[in-house]
């Protein structure tokens, strides 16, 4: 969400009476590559861009497929392929080894259903949200290539195609239950191929620390760097300018219960007293609440489970003690070592050393 973001604001700084945009989307990877499905590259005619596709091999050619997008005024497809032991293809020499298409989109900044227009109206949603795109058709109008379609034009897309809605629904269905992007290919009766890109796209971590010490500072600064979005529970008169300035909300220990969780919240207590933890873990404990850490040694944590008669360790979503074991000693280190296990415990991964993972790095889509 944090890219989408810089993307909305570069967007938003186009003088479009003198310039033109594109969008350089990433739609299908095979085998390695540095950035996923959904990864995105702004570029401007004068030559400045935002994103990105890669980690740095692909996005000088990027910039020029996105001229020639913007020049042409029309969409396309760009394959980069680096599966190949070819010393002239772009890309091999960081030893990238994959496979990764690219779709080049013309922006109309005067058009108010281009995409990212679209765009801007998610990045403020609690909730997740599924994109449509076509990437590629065998028969048909290729101009369909060039939008996102939700939900509320499914009906639009399945027209375009000739095919029931209920078939695009039943996919899009699969990509929430599995909450991840999925590309797929649907006929019509007369035989056309569509392949769709249904791209899930998550609302930023919303953060809630419960604390008002130093170190409340060092996770928020950890946290913004990451662009979630970030809540403190603390006492007023503890909680300095850099916490106001972090902080998206800031509530008092006695207002927690005004807090709203959803599927995309954790909370962390760190508060360093046993007691205003108690009374905060209370709160949430029951809530439909992904991750609820606890700073502090694991024998605290038992002495909480022995006062509400409930067995911590059992409750998939408890994380005490809170973070990954990284060897952290500095109150950086620590919200590091935290930040990592609230992002691992969203991606559905150990948290392990990546040396050590049998499986691809990425999940396939």
């Amino acid at each position: 969400m944090k890219e989408i973001e810089k993307i909305i604001q570069a967007y938003q700084e186009v003088d479009w009476s003198k310039e033109k945009a594109a969008l350089g989307t990433v739609v299908k990877v095979e085998g390695s590559a540095y950035r996923r499905i959904g990864a995105r590259m702004f570029v401007r005619s004068n030559g400045i861009w935002v994103g990105g596709i890669s980690g740095g091999c692909l996005e000088g050619d990027a910039l020029r497929q996105a001229q020639k997008a913007i020049q042409k005024n029309e969409s396309s497809i760009v394959v980069y392929d680096t599966t190949e032991d070819d010393p002239h293809q772009i890309g091999v020499g960081l030893g990238c080894n994959g496979r990764i298409e690219v779709l080049f989109t013309p922006i109309d900044g005067n058009d108010a259903t281009n995409q990212i227009e679209f765009l801007k109206t998610i990045t403020d949603k609690r909730d997740s949200n599924i994109l449509l795109q076509v990437l590629a058709i065998n028969k048909g109008d290729l101009s369909l290539r060039e939008n996102f379609y939700t939900k509320d034009k499914f009906d639009v897309l399945a027209a375009a195609m000739e095919v029931p809605v209920e078939k695009l629904k039943d996919e899009v269905n699969i990509a929430y239950r599995r909450r991840k992007s999925k590309v797929f290919m649907i006929n019509n009766a007369a035989g056309h191929t569509y392949e769709i890109l249904a791209e899930l796209i998550r609302p930023k971590i919303k953060l809630v620390c419960v604390g008002d010490n130093y170190d409340v500072n060092a996770m928020l600064e950890v946290a913004t760097v990451l662009g979630w979005e970030i809540h403190v529970v603390g006492k007023m008169r503890k909680l300095n300018k850099a916490i106001h300035h972090f902080s998206h909300k800031i509530f008092a220990y006695e207002e927690a219960s005004k807090l709203t969780i959803d599927e995309y919240t954790a909370v962390i207590l760190m508060s360093h007293d046993y007691n205003t933890d108690l009374k905060i873990l209370k709160e949430f404990i029951h809530k439909e609440l992904p991750y609820l850490g606890l700073l502090g040694p694991k024998k605290r944590m038992e002495k909480m489970q022995k006062e509400l008669g409930i067995d911590l360790q059992k409750l998939t979503h408890i994380h005490g003690p809170v973070g990954i074991d990284i060897g952290a000693e500095s109150p950086e280190e620590i919200a590091l070592s935290m930040a990592s296990e609230i992002i691992a415990v969203f991606r559905n991964r150990a948290g392990g050393f990546l040396k050590d993972r049998k499986e691809s790095i990425y999940d396939r889509i």
